[in-house]
């Protein structure tokens, strides 16, 4: 018969001298951190993949967005409403969410959900119509920044996002993701020139108003006029000198604490709510 015994106390001091010998001899952590999944190949070729639940709901409800696959999860189909799978216009893969990790990699957000489509076809400066509020963005290249950028301008009505073909974002993933479904609600126009491009804006009748920190004015002093094109530079660079000559103002956001600049991203957002509060006085 043996003498041993296994009372709780027993277990007590034994995991308790687990614990002293892991610590001592550096022993395993107590989770296992998730093996990062690289991203998978690219789109074929005149496609992006574009994925997250407002991002793909949005391109869902585009009727210009064409879209060519989409890979879902029970649970993000579920989430976006979609209750005959089958009917969709467009072939349709049920998967698991690892299955789309292969192919936009673990960093990714995709929220069980991505498609493939065409991307959106820019428009030209002539389509602008009778929009009294743009954006211009002069070689901001970041797509978090873009992307962040066009939220901004739907949720605050302006008309368009005005980009140079050069220097910009092309359309992604990353970029539709901080879109968060935007990329679908905003005409999105593509110059060759910025100074040329600003020259048809004054023949046009907008006021364009460089953001710049060293502006000689406060921006809630410089609005006039019924049509406003605000332009914004690059991160860290800023306008460049070309653009800062053919706007009709530079202007200031008015910081007075420490620090005096903002990310573009957070200064468009200012910017747009500060002229759309102006032309509604109007």
């Amino acid at each position: 018969m043996s003498d041993k015994t296994n009372t709780p106390k027993d277990t007590h001091y034994a995991k308790l001298r687990r614990a002293y010998r892991d610590e001592k001899s550096g022993g395993a952590p107590a989770f296992r951190p998730r093996q990062p999944v690289p991203p998978g190949e690219h789109a074929a070729d005149g496609l992006v993949r574009l994925y997250g639940l407002h991002t793909v709901r949005a391109a869902l409800d585009n009727p210009r967005r064409k879209i060519r696959k989409m890979l879902v999860t029970r649970n993000a189909a579920e989430r976006l409403e979609i209750a005959d799978i089958a009917a969709l216009p467009f072939k349709v893969d049920l998967v698991e969410p690892r299955d789309i990790d292969k192919i936009t990699g673990s960093d990714a957000v995709h929220q069980g959900v991505l498609i493939e489509a065409e991307p959106l076809k820019p428009k030209r400066l002539d389509a602008l119509g009778d929009a009294r509020l743009v954006l211009v963005l002069d070689r901001v290249t970041d797509p978090h920044n873009v992307g962040a950028i066009l939220r901004s301008a739907v949720a605050f009505g302006a008309g368009a996002l005005i980009t140079t073909a050069r220097h910009s974002p092309q359309e992604s993933g990353v970029l539709a993701k901080s879109a968060s479904g935007a990329l679908e609600h905003i005409d999105q126009i593509e110059v060759k020139n910025l100074a040329d491009a600003l020259g048809q804006l004054h023949e046009a009748g907008f006021q364009t108003i460089g953001l710049d920190s060293d502006g000689p004015a406060e921006l809630e002093t410089s609005f006039a006029g019924d049509r406003i094109a605000l332009v914004l530079g690059a991160e860290g660079k800023g306008l460049r000198q070309k653009t800062r000559d053919t706007v009709t103002t530079l202007a200031r956001l008015d910081m007075p604490g420490a620090i005096r600049s903002l990310n573009v991203s957070n200064a468009a957002a200012i910017s747009l709510y500060a002229a759309r509060a102006f032309l509604k006085r109007g």
